[in-house]
């Protein structure tokens, strides 16, 4: 003990280290090894796409690997790179051999490189941190192209910054010096002991990420735990908050909300928003950054009825600083939650009142159990739609509005069954496997439930089903699609079996009748409205390696009208009120702002002044946006921006509701056209 005292902390770790390694090497075991040339088999013969294990592959998934490890390019030296330079050519055969001992050695380097980067952090708090951050330096947030360093003193150049700015990040956020630099240790500390903790499934974990994900961001291979998880997600039983995560770097990003979960019901966090730390009811927030995603997942799930606090800096703002903490109620997610729900709107114009209808459709559901059990009154997404679709009726609605924003898919017989509300028999997608046979879906019932005036309005949310659905409506021009450009997943995937784990792949793809894939563009709508959600960074075209979108043969089918003919007066009266509406002119507005945002925020200011000259005028800039809005609805002005997204909760008609009303207007307009050419005609 009294070593430590007398050397110091850095030069006694340096003898503990020259004589007892921190952590031994992990090894692949023998399950491994068996299971990485099955998944080897099945990317070869099973994925929907060519996949061809050779040199060129090898590339890419070495890219991808390096990418998984050390993607902001922070730790590994370009010796170290080249030291495993055979894996560039070699990890097909790591691969189909079930050899992973260069893969393993190559993960062995970046651990003992970010173990020791984390020990230096450490060291540095413990010489005490600079907090006057008056340096006139700048940090770069985006590296992933950056060369490899070539020595350790440009990366510790990096890291120094680094930690400036997260004391600078924590200091704005009115904390002292002694609470900054509580915080970094528990963060650096927390970090250091995760990645100690690290074990071969871990390791084994991160080389088939790489070698899935060099194929689509779709296929992966699931470890009994993640399997476990999945299985659990799919039941829709899991007890937590209701939000889809994924990594973003060192950060952990919401990619959507589960429809009628909490985290949607309470309204506070949003897709693309980022949570930098997590706590549990009456406990103080851990810090999550650089924590592995799996390990907040487990920390923000939680028994029904508990409370989570989240620390969530929402996706529009322009600096890390800008976080706010949230609190979400866990729950469940039942098929009530998700249910279709019908309203009735009425539009005033010159002519009268007009009542339009909406059902909001938040996802593709059936009851399978009950479905298979053979009972008459099972729920579905159909079945529920068909008795709104007739309330509506009943009270005289003009047309109808079907709103698939934020629906990211479900069961595919519910989105062709549901078609078949508004068709009478016909094709309503292809599914081509990776055989190129191409399996046809259709409506098989003759009749239609409803014939009348109709729209869908989708965003970038919208995905999977809903695609398909929106795409066969637009192609057989039975009304309207309105909004943004829809995800872009356009593939189908199967959960297969092996010796250790499971391997999701990728073996179809969808087309549209008229032949377009779904995949990577979506769905183009007619009327196009502005969005907040930025494709770069939620979609499938933002992912990885996603898969091209190309096109099959049409198929033949009847059409039932032709919105396209009204479209440029559509769009020219639609552009009208927009113009004249305050929450479309914020939208557009808003949407420009943050795209020229994010392309300007590559960097941040090492100088607390100029850090916060350049995030107040930022700010300033969304807060007289959100202000102009404001006064034009009769609501009082903000003080702050960050306060925006609460206040719209009172707001008597937000933004999301502008979309729905504006949806019924373009439709209104459309039935009166059709009418008026109707009557020209003389039909």
């Amino acid at each position: 003990m009294s070593l430590f005292v007398t050397l110091g902390r850095s030069a006694a770790l340096a003898l503990l280290l020259a004589t007892t390694p921190l952590l031994a090497a992990v090894e692949p075991n023998d399950a491994q090894r068996q299971v990485a040339a099955e998944v080897a088999e099945s990317l070869r013969y099973g994925h929907y796409a060519d996949v061809s294990l050779d040199d060129d592959w090898s590339r890419r998934a070495y890219s991808r690997y390096l990418d998984i490890l050390d993607g902001q390019r922070a730790y590994l030296l370009d010796r170290d790179v080249a030291a495993f330079g055979d894996l560039a050519t070699g990890m097909d055969e790591a691969l189909l051999d079930g050899d992973l001992t260069r893969p393993f050695a190559l993960y062995q380097r970046y651990h003992e490189r970010a173990e020791a980067r984390f020990e230096w952090l450490l060291d540095r708090l413990d010489e005490g941190v600079d907090f006057a951050f008056d340096s006139d330096k700048r940090l770069e947030l985006e590296r992933e192209d950056a060369p490899w360093a070539g020595r350790e003193a440009a990366l510790d150049e990096l890291w120094m910054k680094r930690l400036k700015n997260a004391a600078l990040t924590l200091a704005i956020s009115d904390q002292d010096a002694e609470q900054v630099e509580a915080n970094l240790r528990q963060r650096y500390e927390g970090q250091l002991s995760r990645l100690r903790q690290t074990n071969e499934e871990d390791v084994f974990g991160l080389f088939m990420a790489a070698v899935t994900g060099s194929i689509d961001p779709h296929s992966e291979y699931l470890s009994p735990r993640q399997g476990e998880s999945f299985d659990i997600q799919m039941r829709l039983s899991l007890e937590g908050i209701g939000a889809l995560l994924q990594a973003d770097g060192e950060y952990v990003k919401v990619s959507s909300l589960v429809p009628g979960g909490p985290a949607e019901r309470a309204g506070a966090l949003q897709p693309a928003d980022r949570i930098v730390g997590v706590g549990q009811e009456g406990e103080e927030i851990v810090n999550v950054v650089g924590m592995r995603l799996d390990d907040v997942v487990d920390m923000i799930r939680g028994p029904k009825g508990s409370v989570v606090r989240l620390d969530v800096v929402p996706a529009q703002a322009v600096d890390m600083t800008r976080s706010k903490v949230i609190e979400i109620t866990r729950d469940t997610v039942d098929l009530e939650d998700q249910a279709a729900q019908g309203e009735v709107i009425e539009i005033e114009r010159d002519d009268g009142t007009h009542r339009l209808g909406v059902i909001k459709i938040p996802t593709f559901y059936v009851d399978f159990d009950a479905w298979q059990a053979g009972e008459e009154d099972y729920r579905s997404t159909t079945r529920d739609v068909a008795k709104e679709v007739e309330r509506l009726q009943a009270e005289g609605v003009e047309g109808i509005v079907l709103d698939l924003r934020n629906n990211g898919g479900g069961a595919l017989q519910e989105a062709n069954s549901l078609i078949g509300l508004f068709i009478d028999r016909g094709p309503t997608v292809q599914v081509r496997d990776a055989r190129g046979r191409i399996s046809l879906y259709g409506d098989t019932e003759s009749g239609t439930l409803y014939d009348g005036p109709l729209a869908v309005l989708v965003n970038r949310l919208s995905a999977s089903a809903s695609e398909i659905f929106a795409g066969a409506i637009q192609d057989y021009g039975r009304g309207l699609v309105v909004g943004t450009d829809t995800f872009g997943k356009g593939t189908v995937q199967t959960l297969n079996e092996l010796s250790h784990g499971e391997i999701k792949l990728t073996r179809a793809k969808f087309y549209r009748i008229s032949g377009e894939s779904t995949q990577h563009r979506g769905v183009e709508p007619d009327i196009r409205f502005p969005s907040l959600i930025d494709p770069e960074l939620i979609g499938e075209s933002s992912l990885d390696n996603a898969l091209e979108w190309d096109t099959v043969r049409e198929v033949q089918y009847r059409t039932y009208g032709e919105p396209r003919q009204y479209l440029e007066t559509l769009r020219s009266r639609h552009r009208e009120r927009a113009d004249q509406h305050p929450n479309f002119h914020y939208l557009e507005q808003q949407s420009a702002l943050a795209s020229r945002l994010r392309e300007q925020h590559t960097s941040v200011s090492l100088n607390r002044e100029q850090r916060q000259r350049e995030v107040e005028a930022q700010e300033a800039e969304q807060l007289a946006l959100e202000n102009e809005r404001r006064r034009a609805l009769g609501l009082e002005p903000l003080e702050e921006w960050v306060d925006a997204r609460d206040e719209e909760e009172g707001d008597e008609e937000p933004v999301d509701r502008a979309q729905i009303l504006e949806a019924a207007q373009i439709l209104l307009d459309y039935t009166q056209l059709e009418s008026t050419w109707h009557y020209a005609k003389g039909s």
